[in-house]
């Protein structure tokens, strides 16, 4: 393993490990378009990584479909217990 490849791998490890604790403070309707969009871009990434396209662009539409995705769900969540 190189230098560099051990540095990136903290520095991944590091940001995973504080947005866990940054959903702590949320309301539901935010931490599930938070996850929703987190989810949608991991999705989206990996899609255009298996097709061949844009790595940033796929992951950047799925975090948009994603998010809204989290939010509409809250939002029919919450309709039904009404």
């Amino acid at each position: 393993m190189t230098k560099t490849m051990t540095y990136r791998n903290v520095g991944i490890a590091a940001v995973l490990a504080l947005s866990l604790g940054a959903c702590s403070g949320m309301s539901t309707t935010q931490q599930r378009t938070v996850s929703g969009g987190a989810i949608g871009a991991g999705v989206g990434a990996l899609g255009t990584v298996v097709t061949g396209g844009c790595v940033a662009c796929g992951a950047a539409v799925g975090a948009g479909v994603g998010a809204a995705g989290g939010y509409i769900y809250d939002r029919l969540e919450k309709s039904d217990k009404d």
